[in-house]
C-alpha cells in the first residue's frame, strides 16, 4: 500500500455553516449549502496537461453545471507563495480544492481558523480534529500495476516493431514522494507479474516542470536499452513523450490521456479523473455530506483510476489489451495485490 503522509482524517460535523443557512438536506457530516464561490489551490501550475490539467477539467465542469464562480490558484512550485495563497483561497471560496503537498500543517492550521470553510485535500491525506477536512487518496497504484503489466507485456513480445531482444523498460519520476513511489512500486510489481526477467530501471529527475530534463532521462533509458518508459513526472514528463517519437520507441502517459500527444508513441495512459473527482466530491458537499473519519480512496472500481488504450493508433496488440483487462478485473475482484 502506498506510504500515506498521515494516516487518517477526522471529518466532524460541518452543516452548512459556509453560507449561513440552515441544516442541509440530512447530512450529518462535513458539508456546504450551495456554495457561489469554489477555489482550486494547487502548488503546482496549469499546463501539465496531466494532473493539475485534469483537475481544472472538474473546476470547468462545476462552473458550467452550476453557475459557480470559481478561482484557480497557481503556485508554480514556489513554495513562498503557498500560505498567501491558501489565504486567498478562504478570502474567496466556501469550498476549498486543495492540493497541499509539503503543506499540511498550514493546511491544518487554517481549517482550524476558518470552521466556516470545506477543505477538500486532493492526493494526501491530511490528520486533523477540525472537522471541514476531506482527503481523497486516489490508489494511483492499480493503475500504475497495469501500466507494468502492459509494460512488460510489450517488452517481451517480438512482434512489437522496434523492440529489443532484452526484456527492459522505464519510468522517470518527478521525486521519491510517497505518492510517486507509489507508482515506481505498483508498476515494478506489475511488470514482475509478467516475467521476473523484466529489467526495471527508475530515473528519479527531482522535477515536475523541466521537461528537458525528462526528455534526457528517457533518452538515456531508450539508449539503455527500455523500449517502453512510463512517465510520472507531470509537465517534465512530456519530454519523455518527445523523447519515445524521436527514438521510434514507446511511453506511457499518467493522469490524462496523453496518447495523441506523440501519436503511435505514446500506447496507453493511467487515468486518474482529478476532475471527476472534484465534481463528484462537490455533489456531496451540497448533498448527504461526508461521513465522520471519512477518506475518499478512488480507484479502478470506481473508474477514477485506469489504464485507457484510446486514441493511441491500435499500436498495442490486442492480445496484450486483453491481458491488462484480465489484471484489472483481478484487482477489482481482490485476487492481484499491486504491491507485491
Amino acid at each position: 500500500m502506498k506510504v500515506r503522509i498521515v494516516l487518517l482524517v477526522l471529518v466532524l460535523a460541518l452543516v452548512a455553516a459556509a453560507c449561513g443557512g440552515d441544516e442541509g438536506d440530512g447530512g450529518d457530516g462535513a458539508a456546504v449549502e450551495n456554495p457561489e464561490r469554489i477555489a482550486y489551490l494547487i502548488n503546482g501550475s496549469l499546463g501539465d496537461q496531466s494532473f493539475y490539467d485534469s483537475g481544472q477539467v472538474g473546476i470547468d465542469r462545476l462552473e458550467e453545471d452550476f453557475g459557480l464562480e470559481t478561482r484557480t490558484i497557481e503556485n508554480g512550485f514556489d513554495n513562498a507563495k503557498f500560505e498567501a495563497s491558501l489565504q486567498a483561497a478562504v478570502n474567496y471560496a466556501d469550498l476549498i480544492f486543495v492540493i497541499s503537498y509539503g503543506f499540511e500543517d498550514l493546511l491544518i492550521r487554517y481549517a482550524e481558523d476558518n470552521p466556516d470553510k470545506l477543505f477538500v485535500n486532493i492526493d494526501t491525506v491530511v490528520e486533523a480534529g477540525t472537522g471541514n477536512i476531506v482527503s481523497i487518496d486516489y490508489l494511483e497504484e492499480e493503475g500504475a500495476y497495469l501500466a507494468g503489466v502492459l509494460a512488460a507485456s510489450l517488452t517481451t513480445d517480438e512482434s512489437v516493431e522496434g523492440t529489443n531482444p532484452d526484456p527492459a523498460i522505464g519510468a522517470v519520476a518527478g521525486d521519491e514522494s510517497p505518492a510517486i513511489k507509489a507508482f515506481t512500486d505498483a508498476y515494478t510489481v506489475g511488470a514482475k507479474s509478467v516475467s521476473d526477467d523484466i529489467e526495471v530501471e527508475i530515473v528519479t529527475i527531482g522535477t515536475f516542470e523541466d521537461s528537458g530534463k525528462g526528455k534526457q532521462a528517457a533518452l538515456q533509458l531508450y539508449d539503455g536499452g527500455a523500449d517502453i518508459v512510463f512517465q510520472i513526472a507531470a509537465a517534465a514528463g512530456l519530454g519523455v513523450l518527445e523523447a519515445a517519437e524521436e527514438r521510434g520507441l514507446y511511453a506511457i502517459g499518467v493522469d490524462s490521456n496523453q496518447n495523441p500527444l506523440q501519436p503511435g508513441h505514446v500506447v496507453a495512459s493511467e487515468i486518474k479523473d482529478v476532475g471527476r473527482s472534484i465534481y463528484e466530491a462537490h455533489e456531496r458537499a451540497i448533498g448527504d455530506g461526508f461521513d465522520d473519519s471519512e477518506i475518499l480512496t478512488p480507484g479502478l472500481e470506481e473508474g477514477i483510476i485506469d489504464l485507457t488504450f484510446d486514441d493511441n493508433e491500435d499500436v498495442v496488440p490486442q492480445e496484450i489489451v486483453d491481458q491488462v483487462g484480465q489484471a484489472r478485473q483481478g484487482i477489482i475482484d481482490g485476487d492481484i495485490a499491486v504491491t507485491g
